[in-house]
């Protein structure tokens, strides 16, 4: 219907431009609403009529019905109620609120985003305008990241929900290319690794930490990558410095501790109560081992000790053999069963020769 009433206004060349104005309206008002902005979108542009649909001095009287139907009347009485829902200053005011509250909430709820979490985690953004959810939307999207991945982040992360991208979100992406030097097209993997970054502030967090890694070692060949960093939102005071002192109070050296995380950035995220000292405990107990081979292999932190290292492990120690950590846990569990078969067989071989 929108098509034919359009064709039909664009062949009329002798209208004025105010009917022009006119008829142009009508073509938006007639359109077919979109199905993602549904029905309160819909009763939302009932209620605030354009003003160029009110024509301000009406040089046409009306013509009166002496005698009006009842059918007439009552068509008459739905008009005037349709005329009032039109006003300036709709008596409503309440509704209203809620159908564009409403109409918010499914908004992020097309983006995947918990719209009780939000609420609950974010209380702003009950109060929030929808446009202010667009322009986080269309910042992340600027900067690579694909709609899918932005749902995550959002329902990670609901405060980014309210967030200004030119006060927070631009500036973290600014430092991220011009100081820590990440490719362009890296920023949105390090955004989608650690979203995190969004919610850090850059002098107060995010820089005084990229000054004491690059004073670490994490320059040059070793230089920070969209791969970790996530260890910029860590705190020197608190998470940092106490996992170096941990290492070194094993009985490594300064540095060794530092050529070891800075082979391996990823023991800078594990926790010291749940991942260093059971591991730790278990390969010095159990296992019988040296801090030399923990030198050489700092990635033993990396395996799951209850999933791999503890059963690989006793299954060696039954049988009486042993392996040095990479060969015992880099390989996948096929090649180490078929290892532990070869070693097996090779042991009876042994014997049958005795």
């Amino acid at each position: 219907m929108s098509q034919l009433f359009f064709s039909t206004v664009s062949w009329q060349p002798n209208l004025s431009k105010r009917k022009r104005k006119f008829f142009d309206c009508a073509c938006l008002l007639v359109s077919p609403v979109p199905t993602l902005i549904g029905l309160s979108e819909m009763i939302i542009r009932l209620q605030f009529f354009p003003q160029t649909l009110i024509p301000l001095h009406s040089t046409l009287s009306p013509v009166k019905n002496p005698n009006p139907s009842p059918n007439c009347t009552k068509q008459s009485q739905l008009l005037d109620g349709f005329r009032n829902s039109l006003s300036p200053h709709p008596n409503t005011p309440i509704s209203d609120s809620g159908l564009r509250f409403r109409q918010k909430l499914l908004y992020i709820e097309n983006l995947k985003v918990n719209s009780s979490k939000a609420l609950h985690k974010n209380p702003n953004f009950r109060s929030a305008p929808l446009d202010t959810v667009k322009s986080v939307e269309k910042c992340l999207c600027s900067m690579g990241i694909q709609r899918s991945a932005l749902g995550r982040i959002l329902d990670m992360h609901p405060q980014l929900l309210t967030s200004d991208p030119y006060n927070d979100l631009y500036p973290v992406f600014d430092f991220l290319f011009n100081e820590v030097h990440i490719p362009f097209p890296d920023i949105q993997k390090s955004i989608i690794r650690c979203p995190r970054l969004l919610l850090c502030s850059v002098d107060d967090q995010l820089r005084p930490t990229f000054y004491f890694l690059k004073k670490l070692g994490f320059a040059g060949p070793h230089a920070i990558t969209c791969q970790n960093t996530l260890l910029l939102v860590s705190s020197v005071e608190d998470t940092l410095v106490p996992k170096l002192e941990y290492l070194q109070n094993l009985g490594f050296s300064y540095k060794e501790v530092v050529k070891m995380v800075v082979r391996s950035p990823g023991l800078l995220t594990f926790s010291i109560e749940k991942n260093f000292q059971p591991k730790v405990e278990y390969f010095l107990d159990e296992m019988k081992g040296n801090l030399a081979e923990l030198k050489r292999f700092p990635q033993y932190f990396s395996f799951s000790l209850e999933g791999k290292i503890k059963p690989r492990h006793r299954l060696l120690a039954e049988h009486g053999f042993s392996l040095p950590l990479p060969e015992m846990l880099k390989v996948s569990d096929g090649e180490f069963n078929l290892r532990l078969i070869e070693m097996r067989l090779q042991l009876a071989d042994e014997r049958y020769l005795e």
